[in-house]
């Protein structure tokens, strides 16, 4: 287990929390940073977590739930205060109630994590600054104690498992729920380079593509919250009339998130909410796409079109096309 030591003030309403790993201080880092990794080991052994949003930058949010023995389930969110990549982030921690909104009848706590490397690998310090006195013994009454412990024995599988986030791997698809999915996958460039290439219509049409043999015939790009975006597609051998995505853009964090809605031309029905985040890891920068679907059904009729496969194509044409030339 990676704990060293636990640490309660009552006096100054901390309790810090030492853990010592075997891996470098940037391994460590990208398991927190990686809403893929960090979901593993967040919640207790018997609460494992889910993270529906996880944008580690100041101003940014994370939203997870923990899903208990009995399916019951239990709301967090975290929103960051500061960030100093690989060194340090700093979080307001908070519940969530069913809605998915802050639950204001249960304690906040502003906590600050801290990586530092050592003799054998890496140390992170967790620090909690409680609000008052009933504050900090209600969440020892909760066992937040304990539910830190168990969470923590589980981060050494995570670190050591190199294989399953490494940077060469293609966009993975995980079905979070009956509405949404997340793909992921590292791309070799910084967050801003990244960023850029989905911003400018003259590399939009470099790499957006899908399969080889179609190019993009429209380009419009929304750049402020309120804008509408059109891309359309066809193939080079006309032999179909192909088809156009177009949406609106609700959020924009330049280089880290974005939302939008995203609708088939044509094609009736609701449009589905894609949230965008951009991540620095270790190899390149994190890209996360949450997809939310209406219904359990148009998720997987979008699905069965390929286009996991069709989103590989084009990253891996973003990288060689684009990034490589950078």
């Amino acid at each position: 287990m990676p704990i060293t030591t636990v640490h309660k003030d009552t006096d100054t309403l901390q309790m810090t929390i030492v853990a010592d790993f075997t891996v470098p201080v940037q391994r460590l880092w990208d398991a927190y940073a990686d809403a893929r990794q960090i979901e593993k080991f967040w919640g207790p052994v018997t609460w494992p977590a889910t993270f529906t949003r996880h944008d580690m930058a100041p101003g940014g949010f994370s939203h997870y739930y923990m899903t208990g023995p009995n399916g019951e389930r239990s709301g967090g969110y975290w929103e960051f205060l500061a960030v100093d990549p690989g060194r340090s982030f700093e979080v307001l921690d908070g519940f969530t109630g069913p809605d998915g909104n802050p639950d204001r009848g249960m304690p906040a706590m502003r906590m600050v994590y801290e990586f530092t490397e050592t003799d054998t690998g890496s140390r992170c310090t967790t620090t909690t600054y409680f609000n008052s006195a009933g504050d900090l013994e209600r969440m020892l009454t909760m066992g937040m104690e304990e539910g830190m412990r168990s969470a923590m024995s589980q981060i050494d599988d995570v670190v050591a498992d190199l294989a399953s986030f490494a940077a060469d791997l293609p966009v993975q698809a995980q079905i979070l729920s009956d509405t949404q999915v997340r793909f992921s996958r590292i791309i070799r460039g910084t967050p801003q380079q990244v960023w850029d290439a989905h911003q400018d219509p003259e590399l939009l049409k470099r790499w957006l593509l899908g399969p080889d043999g179609w190019s993009m015939t429209s380009c419009e790009v929304a750049t402020e919250v309120g804008q509408t975006y059109r891309y359309a597609w066809a193939p080079d051998d006309g032999s179909s009339p192909g088809f156009a995505l177009t949406g609106e853009l609700l959020e924009v964090e330049e280089p880290h998130r974005a939302v939008q809605t995203e609708a088939m031309e044509g094609m009736e029905g609701p449009p589905t909410l894609n949230e965008q985040t951009l991540i620095p890891v270790t190899g390149g920068t994190l890209i996360t796409l949450l997809i939310t679907y209406d219904n359990a059904e148009l998720r997987d009729t979008i699905l069965a079109t390929g286009m996991t496969d069709g989103m590989e194509m084009s990253y891996a044409r973003l990288e060689r096309a684009v990034l490589a030339a950078a």
